[in-house]
């Protein structure tokens, strides 16, 4: 059984994770970009200068994107 944690993961993958989603940076604002996608509601704010990103952080992001724990894990694991 493998034991899926969001701590410990780097800004950088998180940025790719994003990209390989569809998503797009729009906006730069000094410590925070902002990531859009034509289906999505609202934008998803992100840290630029806080890497790790924090676990709270990539739970909001997840949740909004559709995502548990397991199918983001996985998918790092597999794709990156």
């Amino acid at each position: 059984m493998n034991n899926y944690k969001l701590s410990n993961i780097p800004l950088k993958t998180l940025k790719w994770f994003l990209e390989h989603n569809g998503l797009k940076c729009t906006k730069h604002t000094g410590g925070h970009e902002k990531w859009t996608r034509k289906d999505l509601p609202r934008p998803i704010i992100v840290q630029s200068h806080i890497t790790p990103v924090p676990e709270f952080i990539l739970k909001q992001i997840l949740k909004h994107l559709g995502f548990s724990k397991r199918e983001f894990c996985e998918y790092i694991e597999k794709n990156y």
